[in-house]
């Protein structure tokens, strides 16, 4: 929104902000007698989105809620991956959040591109490939092993698809109909 705090409503007398350095407690500017949290403004560099349907023009249907449209107008730029694109949406036939081309910078085809996360209708979370990078990044080595095996040897998306998404989950995805 292009200012450098935010007032955040349901945090004051928790013990978070005891752990937080970007917000702080601070009293009405208005002369009421309450007392508000209010967080430094972030200004991402870029926000990444996977979504189950964008258009052409970058209109983007999550198909899930979510907060995308704060998110996409505090960064600078915005990368949507989609599950599938198609020729126009209209956010009134949108399923979940909708983020309007104005604040989407580039669309990506990626089907299965939320792996190892899932996508809520489509297909489930890979938990085996969550375990798996959970493990790797406990160390610098195993970590970039994992890096070596997973993105860096990887040609392009259909052959991270091909090589590191489980066929159970290929056929669930497929069988959504959506595909």
């Amino acid at each position: 929104m292009g200012v450098p705090y935010v007032p955040v409503l349901g945090l004051v007398g928790t013990d978070l902000l005891a752990r937080r350095d970007d917000m702080v407690i601070a009293p009405d500017p208005f002369g009421g007698s309450t007392q508000t949290v209010v967080a430094r403004a972030m200004r991402p560099d870029i926000a990444v989105f996977h979504a189950h349907k964008a258009d052409r023009q970058g209109n983007v249907s999550c198909g899930y809620a979510a907060e995308t449209v704060i998110l996409a107008e505090a960064s600078a730029q915005v990368i949507v991956t989609a599950e599938e694109i198609v020729d126009r949406l209209v956010e009134k036939e949108s399923v979940g959040a909708f983020l309007p081309s104005i604040l989407v910078d580039s669309v990506v085809h990626a089907p299965l591109g939320a792996h190892p996360g899932g996508l809520t209708g489509r297909y489930p979370v890979d938990h085996d490939a969550m375990r798996a990078y959970v493990a790797a990044a406990q160390g610098d080595a195993t970590f970039a092993t994992w890096l070596d095996e997973h993105v860096f040897s990887v040609a392009d998306h259909d052959a991270y698809v091909a090589r590191v998404v489980p066929e159970a989950i290929r056929v669930a995805a497929a069988g959504s109909g959506k595909r």
